[in-house]
């Protein structure tokens, strides 16, 4: 339940502290004032803890930054929101903390128990927590399309859905890559000769890395024969001669100069190492000249074999490993394409598998869905009687349907809407032709006090479910929340005195001016104040003794009512 609310700049609420402290979750807390004082800040404070959106216009103008934060207490027994808490990473304390910070610059935090958490997680632990319910909430009930969500949420089957759902989308997936092999494969003989048409012009060519740079250096050197041949002949002879003639004179002579000049032996033996040296360049040239050779026929083949290379490279890569590398490519797609009707074969049992499991969950998603629509339909005309709605009756239509895989949804394949019907011989009609702001406003609380009987949230906010509500069926929505309070905590935005009249406590919003600047405030109502509501609530502002009376009867009478509540209990 929820314990403490603390706001703080959040539109005209400059600081606000409400505590709610009434032993055990059962009570009734409504909240009253004129339109326009600020009861929708409060629905909008609350609705921030849940997660939803929020905008950087709702801090108080001239405050950096705008703070909410309650406190809830919950019940031990309520396993599944403590454990999924502690898979969160915030503990498993029944005691939880959460705060939202929203800054003039758009920045929002999150925090539960004290750490950062993401808004994702804050919606999941906030469905466990609370359930609000607004007018938004009536006008979900005139989209036929969430119809199908209300039943499974009331037939808690929304964890086979999901299930459901999980195996749809892997059965999807198989459905497309099968119609992707379907169509590789009539494309197969095709795509096959193409592949095997790469891979031997590749292969054939018996490629090498680095062939192509070393037949472009052999080339160069063949169409430049003559020349080399003459040259390097030309500079052999002179070396071999002339240099050798000199040289050898000179190391005769510098051996006579190192007999006779000791000092001059480090010269000569250096002069001597490179006539060797010259020796050694001579017979290195010879061997180049005699390596050079005119061949009209090498130059011819090589060229051939450059052409073929370059035109594999224009194909398949700029180098020779790219184009081997592409050969390589080529060998895996032909072996895949070999391989094509095996996977088919095996896809194709492992869709229809899929398929076969479609069917039956869908089948028992339909078979459960169809015990709630009768569990729903004599549930509401219950609930509807007890709202004053005599007679009335909620039909659950649905929508024809082929029992073939190719009508299932992520939800199945069930088609349903909600008809009804407000007055007796009237046949049940679609909800949007037939029910008025008032009847919208009884069918959805009856729907959810059902559906606040099958959760475990303990507290269920109302923000002005008695639109277009009155006389009879204003006490009847009464009766019926305080019914619902009488085993949850109860936050009821109301301006029926009927309702405000049947509160544990009743909170007066209204707005003031403070030193120049319009305030928020919202007021615990001692007895005699709330008798000056509820008469305000019933004749205005300016409320006669007769009236005053009446509004001291409806308190009394909530007093009457829960006295005898509690006879009956202690008689059973």
């Amino acid at each position: 339940m929820l314990c403490e609310l603390k706001v703080e700049n959040l539109a005209l609420i400059e600081s606000l502290h409400l505590t709610f402290d009434h032993e055990g979750s059962a009570s009734l807390v409504v909240m009253t004032g004129e339109t326009g004082a600020g009861k929708s800040i409060m629905l909008r404070a609350i609705k921030m803890l849940t997660g939803e959106r929020a905008q950087s216009d709702w801090v108080r103008s001239g405050a950096e930054q705008c703070t909410v934060e309650a406190l809830f207490e919950v019940d031990p027994q309520h396993r599944q929101f403590l454990e999924k808490l502690d898979e969160s990473g915030f503990g498993d304390e029944t005691t939880v903390v959460i705060k939202r910070i929203i800054s003039a610059q758009s920045r929002s935090r999150l925090y539960i128990n004290g750490s950062l958490a993401t808004a994702k997680v804050v919606r999941e632990l906030a469905d466990y927590l609370l359930n609000v319910a607004g007018q938004h909430d009536q006008q979900q009930l005139l989209q036929p399309q969430l119809h199908l969500d209300m039943i499974d949420t009331l037939g808690e089957h929304w964890g086979e859905r999901d299930r459901h759902a999980s195996l749809h989308r892997r059965y999807q997936r198989g459905r497309a890559e099968l119609v992707r092999l379907q169509a590789q494969e009539r494309d197969k003989k095709q795509q096959h000769d193409f592949l095997q048409f790469q891979i031997n012009e590749i292969q054939q060519a018996g490629l090498q890395p680095g062939e192509d740079e070393d037949l472009a250096a052999e080339k160069e050197r063949l169409k430049n024969a003559d020349s080399l041949i003459k040259t390097s002949l030309q500079s052999y002879q002179v070396l071999a001669t002339t240099v050798f003639d000199g040289l050898g004179v000179v190391r005769k002579n510098m051996e006579q100069i190192a007999a006779l000049d000791p000092q001059a032996l480090p010269l000569a033996e250096e002069i001597s190492g490179y006539c060797f040296q010259a020796e050694d360049m001579a017979a290195q040239l010879r061997e180049y000249r005699d390596s050079l050779e005119s061949d009209p026929y090498r130059l011819e083949k090589i060229s051939e074999r450059i052409d073929l290379l370059q035109g594999l490279k224009r194909k398949y890569g700029d180098t020779i490993e790219e184009v081997v590398e592409h050969g390589h490519r080529a060998e895996a797609e032909l072996q895949q394409l070999e391989d094509l009707e095996t996977q088919r074969d095996a896809l194709e049992e492992e869709v229809g598998t899929l398929a076969n499991e479609l069917l039956t969950t869908a089948r028992a998603l339909t078979e459960k869905r169809m015990v709630t629509c009768k569990f729903l339909e004599e549930a509401m005309g219950r609930e509807l009687e007890s709202l004053a709605f005599h007679e009335a009756a909620v039909q659950v239509c649905w929508q024809k349907r082929r029992e073939s895989v190719d009508e299932i949804g992520p939800s199945g394949w069930d088609r349903l809407e909600l008809y009804f019907s407000a007055n007796p011989g009237e046949p049940p009609r679609q909800l949007a032709k037939v029910a008025s702001g008032g009847e919208l406003s009884r069918l959805m609380l009856a729907l959810k006090c059902l559906l606040a009987r099958k959760d475990m949230v303990e507290t269920v906010i109302f923000d002005e479910v008695d639109a277009g509500i009155g006389g009879e069926a204003a006490e009847a929505v009464a009766r019926k929340i305080q019914e619902l309070a009488g085993h949850h905590q109860v936050f009821c935005i109301t301006h029926l005195p009927q309702i405000a009249a049947r509160g544990t406590d009743h909170y007066r919003v209204e707005k003031s001016v403070n030193g120049g600047r319009t305030v928020t405030s919202i007021t615990l109502l001692a007895e005699d104040q709330r008798v000056s509501e509820v008469a305000r609530m019933l004749a205005g502002e300016s409320p006669t003794e007769q009236t005053r009376a009446w509004a001291q009867e409806l308190l009394g009478r909530k007093n009457q009512e829960k006295d005898a509540r509690r006879d009956g209990q202690a008689a059973s």
